[in-house]
C-alpha cells in the first residue's frame, strides 16, 4: 500500500469517526501541512468519497458517501494485506539474522527498543529457544512483555551474548550509545530496513 492510500484510509477513518473534525486536527493526524490536507479533502470529494456540507452555515462537516464507505473498506483490506506481508517479511528476516544462534548453547539476547518490531523480535527469539534477557529503552517503564527494561547505560549489569537493535531510524545512534556503555561492537546486531 502506497503512502497516498494510507493517507486516504486515515482521512476516511477519521471523517467516519468524526465528520466535524477540523482541517487542522486532520493535518496533525496526517503529519502534513494544513494546505495539503485541504487538497486531500478536495480530492476525496472530487472522487465522490466524501460530501462537504456547511451545517450550520459557519461550520464545515464531512460526510462519507456510500462510495466512500466502500473505498474505506477496500483500503482497510489492502492495509491489512500490507501489514501481514510486512510482518511475515520481518519475521523471516529476523529468523535469518538469528539463525547463527544456537539456543542449546544458552544464547542470551537483549533487545534494544520497545516497539512492535521489538515484540516481533521477542516472539522470534522464543520460537528459536533463545533467551531474551530484557529490553533497552529510554522510557521509564520497568517491564515489557514480562521482561525487565533498562536504560542503555545500565546494560553492563546484564549478562548477554548479543544486543539486537530494533529501531530503524536511530540504529546508528543506538549502536554508538551501546558501544559507549561498554558493549563490544561485534555483539551488536542491527536489523536493516526492508528493501
Amino acid at each position: 500500500m502506497d503512502l497516498q492510500g494510507q493517507r486516504d484510509l486515515l482521512l476516511l477513518s477519521e471523517l467516519d469517526r468524526d465528520g466535524g473534525a477540523t482541517q487542522r486536527t486532520l493535518a496533525i493526524k496526517l503529519g502534513v501541512a494544513l494546505g495539503l490536507t485541504n487538497l486531500y479533502l478536495k480530492r476525496l470529494a472530487r472522487k465522490g468519497y466524501i460530501k462537504i456540507t456547511t451545517i450550520p452555515r459557519n461550520r464545515i462537516r464531512y460526510l462519507l458517501t456510500p462510495q466512500g464507505f466502500t473505498e474505506k473498506s477496500r483500503l482497510t483490506y489492502l492495509y491489512m494485506q500490507y501489514s501481514l506481508s510486512y510482518y511475515r517479511d520481518m519475521r523471516t528476516r529476523l529468523k535469518e539474522m538469528l539463525s547463527t544462534f544456537d539456543g542449546s548453547h544458552g544464547q542470551r539476547v537483549v533487545i534494544y527498543g520497545t516497539t512492535e518490531l521489538a515484540e516481533l523480535a521477542y516472539l522470534s527469539l522464543r520460537e528459536m529457544n533463545i533467551d531474551c534477557v530484557g529490553f533497552i529503552d529510554g522510557s521509564s517503564r520497568e517491564s515489557f512483555l514480562s521482561c525487565p527494561v533498562s536504560s542503555p547505560d545500565k546494560i553492563s549489569r546484564w549478562q548477554f551474548d548479543r544486543v539486537l537493535i530494533t529501531d530503524f531510524e536511530h540504529a546508528t545512534a543506538c549502536e554508538e550509545q551501546l558501544v559507549q556503555s561498554g558493549v563490544p561492537r561485534e555483539k551488536v546486531l542491527r536489523l536493516g530496513l526492508p528493501e
